[in-house]
């Protein structure tokens, strides 16, 4: 079993962690044809580009700058779970993380990433900005959906069949799971939908806490071990339960409230 998070905009870089072991991404070396890319924008492209106000448009225009493609964690480059901060990642918790925790998030958690296509845990990345929505047009085409093509699926795949599998759970938002375009048939996906009622008592998705709660799954995913299919619906955390009435096959709906 794959679990693939989307990556976060807000980026630590400042706190400490304990953690020797990092690995290296396996696409860096489209990394840096995608950093040689930007390199080339003037500042105000890049501000069109991804629609940035000026002090992020100087702030990621210093990045590609001094970007190296680094394999060990430094002063400008860490382990990936512990870069991103945003809300899934609140709910992920990866402090609450024990030494076994992490080596299972390393073998069954992905990150997907604009620049890095996919990540695992400890990969070492540096500061960077490319949503993978971003219209940036490369030799491979007008978007980095284009530029990806199948390399993020064949990677996942590749994975999948190391160890024996053919369940991928999809816990990221809907465009970072778009570069995941050319999973074989066989590859079953069950994509969580999590809702929370509304002040109106009617059950809806609610972007902040559905955010939250995918953190939330994949951490209980890696505590828990869990392996097989049929138990992704005995998740209950923060309130969340299982409705077999609202569910489908492939979309699991958890409701709270």
């Amino acid at each position: 079993m794959i679990i693939v998070l989307s990556p976060a905009k807000t980026l630590d870089y400042s706190s400490t962690n304990n953690i020797d072991d990092y690995s290296s991404p396996v696409f860096l070396k489209k990394s840096k044809d995608l950093i040689g890319e930007l390199k080339k924008k003037k500042p105000n492209e890049i501000a069109k580009l991804m629609k940035l106000s000026d002090k992020l448009t100087s702030l990621n225009v210093d990045r590609y700058q001094t970007w190296k493609a680094q394999k060990k964690p430094s002063n400008n480059s860490r382990q990936s779970i512990y870069v991103f901060k945003g809300d899934v990642y609140q709910g992920l918790d990866i402090e609450s993380f024990s030494k076994k925790d992490t080596d299972f998030a390393q073998k069954h958690l992905r990150i997907l990433s604009g620049l890095y296509g996919i990540l695992k845990p400890l990969d070492v990345i540096e500061p960077y900005r490319l949503e993978m929505g971003t219209k940036l047009k490369t030799s491979k085409g007008s978007d980095l959906y284009d530029f990806w093509g199948k390399h993020i699926s064949k990677e996942i795949e590749k994975e999948l069949n190391r160890m024996k599998s053919k369940t991928l759970i999809n816990l990221a938002s809907n465009e970072y799971y778009d570069s995941i375009q050319y999973l074989s048939e066989d590859i079953k996906v069950i994509a969580p939908i999590f809702k929370d009622k509304g002040k109106d008592g009617k059950y809806k998705i609610i972007s902040f806490y559905a955010k939250k709660a995918r953190g939330y799954m994949a951490s209980w995913l890696i505590k828990n071990r869990v392996n097989k299919e049929k138990d992704i619906t005995t998740f209950s955390e923060e309130g969340y339960k299982f409705s077999i009435e609202d569910s489908q096959s492939g979309s699991p709906v958890f409701l709270r409230g």
